[in-house]
């Protein structure tokens, strides 16, 4: 894990160091949660195990049906309606990584779960929803997320060459869970295990990420009681997720 940078505040060039490689990180991330059927139903209707040829046929239009990725329902969805589903897949994913134990490997007891999930979520989100709107030129992605997550408004300069070959060098380091050669566990998981990854790359500017959406002073209370305190810092990052959301929306249409 990076070290946390202190000392001061945190300089532009820093945050920007931090978030290039996660930006370049999310888009494999994306594509596995775009693909991720933790039920393996496309699998099951493109296989011997729906032996039927109509029955397999019927099947694949129902599924073409559903508002996912590559389905003819998504294509006629609008730009707003593609955003509210990203809130969705990506809050309750990133909600499943920290319910389910074992999704997020050795991490889960080293990091603050809520903070660090709720901070990798909210970039992924950002990033996700900032490419339906046709916005995916790095730079730009970075300064959204500086933007929306720690409340700066960044200057960003296009790196170095050490610079950017050090980006793609941790880039690859935080998704090296989803290109394991013969690695056979479900996609949900290896994605669970980079967005883990995400959170701790992120992790090394702490100080910044109290200043990320969040949920409102009853999340925060309840978050402080026994027994369903976790719950309620759930709540609040799902509220903190929306908000985040929200605040990208504005800025897409104010450009």
């Amino acid at each position: 894990m990076a070290d946390p940078v202190s000392d001061g505040p945190i300089p532009d060039s820093a945050i920007v160091g931090v978030l290039r490689p996660f930006v370049r990180a999310t888009r494999p991330v994306l594509d596995g949660l775009r693909e991720a059927d933790p039920f393996g139903l496309r699998a099951r209707v493109r296989s011997s195990e729906i032996p039927a040829l109509g029955m397999r046929e019927r099947l694949l239009d129902m599924l073409a049906g559903v508002e996912v990725p590559g389905t003819s329902a998504w294509a006629a969805m609008d730009v707003e309606g593609r955003s509210r589903w990203w809130v969705r897949r990506v809050g309750r994913f990133t909600t499943l990584v920290a319910a389910v134990p074992g999704l997020g490997g050795a991490l889960l007891s080293r990091l603050p779960v809520s903070k660090v999930l709720g901070a990798a979520g909210q970039g992924l989100l950002l990033v996700a929803i900032a490419g339906e709107h046709g916005i995916r030129e790095e730079d730009e992605l970075v300064a959204l997320l500086g933007a929306v997550m720690f409340r700066r408004e960044l200057t960003v300069r296009p790196p170095s060459t050490a610079d950017d070959a050090a980006a793609d060098a941790r880039a690859a380091e935080l998704t090296a869970d989803l290109a394991e050669p013969g690695d056979q566990q479900p996609m949900v998981k290896r994605v669970a295990k980079v967005v883990w990854r995400l959170g701790r790359a992120l992790f090394a500017v702490e100080d910044e990420l109290d200043k990320r959406p969040h949920g409102n002073f009853l999340h925060e209370g309840l978050g402080m009681l026994p027994v369903v305190g976790a719950f309620g810092k759930y709540l609040g990052e799902w509220s903190g997720l929306k908000r985040a959301a929200r605040e990208a929306e504005k800025r897409f249409h104010g450009r």
